[in-house]
């Protein structure tokens, strides 16, 4: 860990809870990680059962991810990001990413699941240049997490910032008022700032999609799939598309090169977009 990095938040014990799911652990577990228990396992092959490709679909989503930030840094030219719903560690993280085309660039990811803080010293392997910091807060109280005094110390008000969410909306429910979430989020970001989102669909295959929700929903994992009007409507006002807007996830800009085609669409079932503050 270099000197510019730290961690933050709500001080609490650390309660992995084995015994039940976790949605980042079963993310791990599709990745091929080992970071997970066996009622993790037991769920996402559940969820596998009914849906073969989570595994395409999840390495597609940290593909995307990857692109967008590369997208974000080398073209956009970026230099902050605000990583919310990190997830377990995943080499290359976003921040490995974003200094390796900018060393300067300032990183802050946001989590509150007890397995990611076990793990956050792994994300805060940042360039002596920039600055990689992690805050254990929650996306339902946007407001106390922008308070945390590590986003003042990281990050400059009055220069773009990227702001991603990514594959974590979809555990927001309607009765969650996600919209609003990101509305409070992004009214505190600077004209020129960023939002990265992506999030499960069940408009590509709507049966194994429906499926895929029982079992998280079963396992006390709230989950809710939405279409591609839905999705763009999690944007606030004044927030613009960039091209090629709201599509799937392994067809945004992919690398020169790859076949996007290779891959079904259903296969995948996730939107990604990139909006910009205007």
């Amino acid at each position: 860990m270099g000197a510019g990095a730290g961690t933050s938040g709500r001080a609490r014990s650390v309660d992995l809870r084995e015994d039940i799911p976790h949605s980042a652990r079963m993310y791990d577990y599709y990745l091929g990680g080992k970071d997970n228990y066996a009622a993790d396992r037991e769920a996402a092959e559940q969820a596998l059962a009914v849906f073969p490709h989570l595994r395409t679909y999840a390495g597609q989503n940290r593909a995307f991810l990857h692109r967008a930030v590369r997208y974000l840094a080398a073209e956009a030219g970026v230099r902050q990001f605000v990583d919310v719903g990190t997830g377990i560690p995943t080499s290359p993280n976003l921040h490995e990413i974003a200094q390796g085309v900018a060393p300067d660039a300032r990183i802050v990811y946001v989590d509150n699941d007890p397995i990611v803080l076990v793990h956050a010293r792994a994300l805060l392997t940042g360039t002596p240049q920039g600055r990689t910091v992690y805050v254990d807060a929650d996306l339902r109280r946007p407001d106390e997490m922008i308070a945390v005094p590590e986003f003042a110390a990281t990050l400059d008000p009055a220069r773009p910032i990227a702001l991603s969410l990514i594959a974590i909306l979809h555990f927001f429910p309607d009765a969650d008022r996600p919209a609003d979430i990101v509305a409070r989020l992004c009214e505190r970001l600077p004209a020129g700032s960023f939002l990265v989102v992506s999030h499960g669909t069940a408009e590509l295959a709507p049966q194994a999609a429906a499926r895929v929700a029982e079992v998280y929903n079963g396992r006390g994992i709230p989950f809710q799939t939405r279409d591609r009007a839905e999705v763009t409507a999690l944007l606030p006002a004044g927030w613009e598309l960039v091209e090629p807007g709201v599509e799937v996830l392994h067809r945004w800009r992919p690398d020169p090169g790859s076949d996007p085609d290779l891959i079904s669409d259903a296969d995948i079932s996730a939107y990604a977009l990139i909006a910009r503050k205007s």
